[in-house]
């Protein structure tokens, strides 16, 4: 008869959430620097996985569950990626892990991910819930907050609460963003960082210890978020990518995220390109890795009615490739 596991035995997890463009990635690249025996379930909205190709470490157990977010189509598929994970633990010729970080997509409330950890018996048994950290920039927040439940949603159930880009808002910006925060979880310490540089260990030692509320069990509502995905076979020159990018910011304002990977004429390692609240972020270059395949791949999400279809995508970033 085989024994139910201790409390020794469980899992820790942390559940990473935020909107998007808030720094998610960026705060977990820091966090595997320091957490090398970590496994990463990321779940990204848009149909091409990209935020695995933004992280830093190679050889981590990495899973991602993409084309949804986990408070909606692909929650389902959570509690068996799970069980999976917990019955492969330890196993003979795994990788060893001592950790669980789940990045949820930035369109995701975290009950759902909550509740599936929490209220499942079996899964409460092997996994222990360490914290909930939820990221917010800085520029963004307030008009983010006032806009999107789902941000609310992210800071209410936080437990700890990582304002990012302060460096890019104005200090009265920032102060009433840490008031905004304040007032929506006040239990939560604020803990202003740049860059994701922070201390791992000086994060979870701000999680309050207690017992924990479950979330409503009624289900999530509709997001109203889309996701267009576009591949791009063959290399592009930076300078007309930047403009292309640029210019489709500005005239969508239901752009309300960017992100991906391309690759550049001559170049062999890959280039990570954010935008969010109408701003592209300087570009990063990545490290090269085997198995890549050399070929770029771009996700816009809007708000509300999509106004920016995939062709029209297609055809701006074919202009890019043809321009002069």
């Amino acid at each position: 008869m085989h024994s139910s596991p201790t409390p020794t035995t469980q899992l820790p997890v942390l559940l990473l959430t935020g909107f998007l463009g808030s720094g998610k990635t960026t705060l977990l690249n820091r966090l595997l620097r320091e957490w090398p025996r970590t496994a990463v379930l990321i779940n990204e909205f848009g149909a091409a996985p990209v935020d695995s190709l933004l992280l830093e470490r190679d050889g981590i157990p990495l899973m991602t569950l993409s084309g949804g977010c986990l408070c909606c189509q692909v929650k389902g598929a959570l509690a068996p990626v799970l069980r999976n994970l917990a019955m492969d633990r330890g196993k003979p010729n795994r990788p060893a892990f001592e950790r669980l970080v789940i990045e949820a997509s930035g369109v995701a409330s975290p009950e759902p991910i909550l509740d599936t950890l929490l209220r499942d018996r079996w899964l409460a048994a092997r996994y222990r819930l360490e914290a909930v950290v939820a990221t917010v920039a800085a520029p963004s927040a307030e008009d983010q907050l006032a806009r999107f439940p789902e941000a609310q949603a992210q800071v209410a159930w936080a437990d700890v609460l990582v304002l990012t880009q302060t460096d890019l808002a104005e200090p009265e910006a920032t102060a009433k963003a840490e008031a905004r925060l304040a007032g929506l979880a006040p239990a939560a310490p604020i803990l202003r960082v740049l860059t994701g540089d922070i201390d791992p260990a000086s994060l979870l030692a701000r999680t309050p210890a207690g017992f924990r509320r479950l979330p409503s069990v009624a289900e999530a509502p509709a997001h109203g978020f889309h996701s267009r995905s576009v591949l791009l076979p063959e290399p592009l020159p930076w300078p007309r990518i930047l403009a292309t990018l640029t210019d489709l910011l500005a005239r969508y304002p239901a752009l309300v995220r960017l992100k991906g990977v391309v690759y550049l004429p001559g170049e062999r390692a890959p280039v990570a390109v954010h935008g969010a609240g109408g701003r592209l972020f300087p570009p990063v270059m990545l490290p090269a890795r085997e198995g890549d395949d050399g070929r770029g791949r771009l996700v816009f999400i809007s708000a509300g009615l999509p106004e920016l279809s995939g062709s029209e995508l297609a055809a701006a970033l074919a202009g890019v490739a043809s321009g002069p």
